[in-house]
């Protein structure tokens, strides 16, 4: 959605298949490496509201996208009047979110008047709860109602109102799950995702040149591979039409011919033959690890441990434990400034650990797919790749759904464990 050429092409997309009836539309992105994303601009457009009071060069820039824009298309829409009224808007709301949500919005009333297509606002259908979470109940019912008799649509993505009457946004990628909650209501049979990537890869581009495509997985797979990294799709996007069995296909917007990944609710999922469906991962955990003797009889251990987390607010990705050891992966983002150092302090008043030890610079790597569970010697072909490559593993984490297995390296190392991995079970490709 960066320019013109880009929603002609979108335009050509949508009218060439009868069976699209609802668009859901993001911002516009980079039109090239050095460019501004509209989004990034609308929030420094609230930074200048917040220090000189009115939109300032910001919001100049995103005016000039909309207008080069709505130029391109030939549209008879009256931009000026829009990007007027909307400014002062953005003034007279005087929120962060509400300056976000505006190139979502204005990115939707475009892309009506091009579609020739009725547009509604997701703030008069997308509602959240006093407590930040999406307002199941009503959203659906009031989107069900705004869809009734309308062939077609272009709806809004990325925001909503929440319960104090004020604009809200989901987090960024946002229009994923709005585009999820539309599918859902609207009773679809298939959710469309079109993005600028021909859907997952099986590893990271930038650590695997050309790895392979992922025709397709499971909606469980999916939010494995999306939580560790794998960012083609917001992760939080597939609970929405998980819970009416609707599929999702990934589609490329410059490559429609492409075969893309289609999504599947277990219900309608099928073996692929694979053993390793993708693999993804992060770098920079920080791992805190405890030992204690008889840790397991002494009643109400963790959740003391979980107590100190808890009052600072910091959530935890694993939790490897033993008989007498207990070990908490966390993002060494949310342990800064002091923090790390406090939560340890007071752990060891919590509980007493015999030791209590802090390993740092922790990457996690995630090895994903149903075929694991089908397929005997899956980990010893796993850790044999990973002793070739000359790693050490820190860390290992493994459900008992045998979906994924979770290994942690140093964060040098990491690179070059997604390496010897992807070549192990993907050399066939």
């Amino acid at each position: 959605m960066a320019d013109g050429t880009t929603m002609r092409r979108v335009r050509e997309i949508v009218l060439s298949d009868p069976e699209c009836r609802y668009v859901v539309v993001s911002a516009p992105g980079k039109r090239y490496s050095a460019d501004s994303k509209v989004t990034d601009l609308l929030y420094e457009t609230y930074r200048e509201i917040k220090e000189g009071g009115h939109v300032g060069d910001s919001y100049q820039k995103v005016a000039e996208r909309f207008r080069s824009i709505v130029h391109e298309l030939g549209l008879s829409l009256d931009i000026e009047a829009l990007l007027t009224r909307t400014a002062e808007e953005i003034e007279r709301e005087g929120t962060e979110d509400f300056a976000a949500s505006r190139g979502e919005y204005l990115t939707g009333i475009v892309m009506a008047e091009l579609l020739q297509m009725p547009f509604i606002d997701a703030r008069e259908v997308v509602k959240f709860g006093p407590d930040g979470r999406l307002d199941d109940t009503r959203t659906y019912a009031l989107l069900r109602a705004a869809l009734k008799g309308k062939k077609n649509a272009v709806v809004a993505g990325f925001y909503g109102e929440g319960a104090d009457g004020k604009v809200k946004t989901f987090s960024r990628g946002g229009s994923d799950i709005s585009g999820a909650i539309v599918a859902r209501a609207a009773g679809a049979y298939l959710y469309e995702n079109w993005t600028d990537v021909s859907g997952f890869l099986a590893c990271d581009p930038h650590i695997v040149p050309r790895p392979a495509g992922i025709p397709s997985l499971s909606y469980k797979e999916l939010r494995e591979l999306s939580y560790m990294g794998a960012n083609v799709l917001h992760s939080e996007s597939i609970f929405p039409v998980r819970q009416a069995d609707i599929p999702i296909r990934i589609k490329n917007t410059f490559r429609p011919e492409d075969e893309g990944t289609l999504i599947l609710p277990i219900s309608k999922y099928r073996y692929t033959g694979r053993t390793v469906t993708g693999i993804a991962g992060k770098k920079n955990f920080t791992v805190l690890y405890l030992e204690k003797s008889l840790m397991n009889t002494e009643i109400g251990f963790t959740y003391h441990v979980l107590g100190v987390f808890l009052k600072h607010g910091i959530s935890f990705e694993h939790m490897p434990s033993g008989i007498d050891t207990m070990s908490f992966v966390i993002d060494t983002e949310v342990l800064k400034n002091g923090v790390l150092e406090q939560i340890c302090e007071e752990i060891k008043e919590a509980v007493s650990p015999n030791k209590l030890s802090v390993i740092n610079d922790v990457a996690l790597i995630a090895v994903v797919g149903h075929g694991m569970s089908r397929n005997i010697g899956t980990s010893a072909r796993l850790f044999r790749a990973i002793a070739r490559a000359g790693v050490n593993v820190r860390m290992i984490d493994q459900g008992s759904s045998e979906l994924n297995i979770i290994v942690g390296v140093d964060n040098e190392n990491y690179e070059r464990t997604v390496r010897a991995v992807y070549e192990e079970f993907f050399s066939d490709v």
